[in-house]
C-alpha cells in the first residue's frame, strides 16, 4: 500500500456514509489525522438499474462486481458494503476482513404504525422477495409492488403516493440520521436479513497489510454472528429469489441462531434455532439443510439445494 489507504464504496448518500464510519474508524484506530484514508467513490451496476428487481437481473453481484475489479485490479485497498447486499458465495481472493458493531438490526415499517395498522389491501412498496413474503405472511390481503431506489427515492415515492407503505432498514436510516422515521417490526413478524445492519469491510485475500489495518477496526462479536447467518444462507443454496431470513447473537462463545425460509407469498414458512459454539459454522449449515428437509415443495423448489 503506498500513500493514503483507498476505501472503495458505492456513491449513494447511505453507502458514503458507511464509509466515512469506516474512515473515521481507522484513522482514530491508527492515531492518524483526519483525511488520512482516501474515499474512493465507484458506481455499480445495481446504481444503474432502477426500473426492475434486482433479483431479475443479476442479484446481489450488481452491488459488488464494481468494487470486486476494482479491489483485484489494485485500484483500491479495501471496499465497504452493507454485508446483507453481498453474496454468501465470495472469490477465493476476497476476504471479508472486519465487521463493524452491528446496531439497528430491525426493519422499520414507514407509513404506517405497524403492519396490522395498514388499510385492508394496502399497497406495500418493496424489491426484497424476504420482505414481500413476511409482509404475506402477516397479511395477505396486502398488495405488494416493487418499490426501488436508495432510501430518499424510497421515502420520495412513497410521499408521492406510489404506495401507502414501504420497509426500509432500521440501520440505515440511522446512518442518515433518519431514526424518527417509521416504525421498527418485531422480529415474530420480520426476522432479518442474513447481515442485515452490518457494515463489513472486505480486501484482498494476500494483501497482510490491509488485514493487519482492517483487523483494528473489526468487532468480533459482530463479525461471528454475521458469518453465523451467512453460512446458513450459503448452506440454502438459494437464489435472490429465496425468501431467506436468520439472526444470530453472540453471547461469550456461543452463537444463538434463528432462521426461517418461506414460500413467494409468505403462506408457508419454516422457522427454527440452534445453539453452537462461535467458529461452528457447520452447525448453521447443519440447521439449514434441517428446515429445508421438512419444508414443504412450495419452500423447498426456491432453493438449489432442494
Amino acid at each position: 500500500m503506498h500513500g493514503a489507504p483507498r476505501l472503495g464504496t458505492r456513491g449513494s448518500p447511505l453507502a458514503m456514509a458507511q464509509a466515512r464510519e469506516v474512515a473515521a474508524a481507522i484513522v482514530a484506530a491508527r492515531s492518524w489525522p483526519a483525511g488520512r484514508v482516501e474515499i474512493v467513490p465507484i458506481t455499480t451496476s445495481g446504481d444503474r438499474v432502477k426500473d426492475r428487481p434486482l433479483a431479475d437481473v443479476g442479484g446481489k453481484g450488481l452491488w459488488t462486481k464494481e468494487l470486486d475489479l476494482a479491489l483485484l485490479a489494485g485500484e483500491i485497498d479495501f471496499a465497504v458494503h452493507s454485508v446483507k447486499d453481498v453474496e454468501v458465495v465470495r472469490p477465493d481472493t476476497i476476504r471479508l476482513a472486519a465487521v463493524r458493531p452491528r446496531t439497528h438490526v430491525t426493519d422499520t415499517l414507514v407509513g404506517a404504525a405497524g403492519i396490522g395498522e395498514l388499510r385492508e389491501g394496502a399497497v406495500v412498496g418493496t424489491s426484497s422477495p424476504r420482505r414481500k413474503a413476511q409482509l404475506l405472511a402477516a397479511r395477505p390481503d396486502l398488495v405488494v409492488v416493487t418499490l426501488r431506489g436508495n432510501v430518499e427515492t424510497r421515502l420520495r415515492k412513497l410521499a408521492d403516493g406510489e404506495a401507502d407503505a414501504t420497509v426500509l432498514s432500521a440501520a440505515g436510516l440511522h446512518r442518515l440520521g433518519l431514526d424518527h422515521v417509521g416504525t421498527p417490526i418485531p422480529f415474530d413478524l420480520m426476522l432479518p436479513a442474513p447481515g442485515q445492519g452490518a457494515i463489513g469491510i472486505e480486501c484482498r485475500a494476500d494483501d497482510a497489510h490491509t488485514l493487519a489495518l482492517l483487523e483494528a477496526i473489526d468487532d468480533p462479536a459482530s463479525h461471528r454472528a454475521v458469518s453465523a447467518e451467512r453460512a446458513f444462507a450459503r448452506a440454502l443454496g438459494g437464489s435472490c429469489h429465496s425468501p431467506v431470513a436468520a439472526l444470530a447473537t453472540v453471547e461469550r462463545d456461543t452463537v444463538r441462531l434463528a432462521g426461517e425460509i418461506l414460500s413467494e407469498d409468505g403462506a408457508e414458512r419454516v422457522r427454527d434455532k440452534a445453539s453452537f459454539d462461535c467458529g461452528d459454522e457447520e452447525q448453521a449449515a447443519r440447521l439449514a439443510l434441517a428446515m429445508l428437509a421438512r419444508a414443504p415443495e412450495t419452500v423447498r423448489r426456491l432453493f438449489a439445494t432442494a
